[in-house]
């Protein structure tokens, strides 16, 4: 599996909205496509437009399961991007409430 950057620009209006997707998205992966798919963490962006984007970390077998994953999940997708590498300078930040 390799390493994946999913954008995920203007794709919710509320937190409510987002915590669905995020069900939906984790019964997919999980339940239907454990071998091909394996969500590793997103961070949630405050779009201009005052709803919600985001940018996830996934490791998948390929840029067609990661768009398979959305299409089941109904999740929408702007750009997959493959990840070369990895700096962690600090950990993540604990999240804010």
């Amino acid at each position: 599996m390799n390493l994946y950057a999913i954008i995920r620009r203007d794709g919710w209006v509320s937190g409510g909205d987002l915590q669905e997707a995020a069900a939906r998205s984790t019964a997919v992966g999980d339940n239907e496509m454990s071998t091909d798919i394996r969500w590793i963490r997103s961070y949630v962006l405050s779009e201009e437009s005052g709803g919600l984007g985001t940018v996830c970390i996934y490791e998948a077998s390929s840029p067609e399961a990661i768009r398979d994953h959305a299409t089941r999940a109904d999740l929408p997708i702007t750009e997959i991007i493959p990840v070369a590498d990895t700096v962690i300078v600090r950990p993540d930040p604990a999240a804010v409430a």
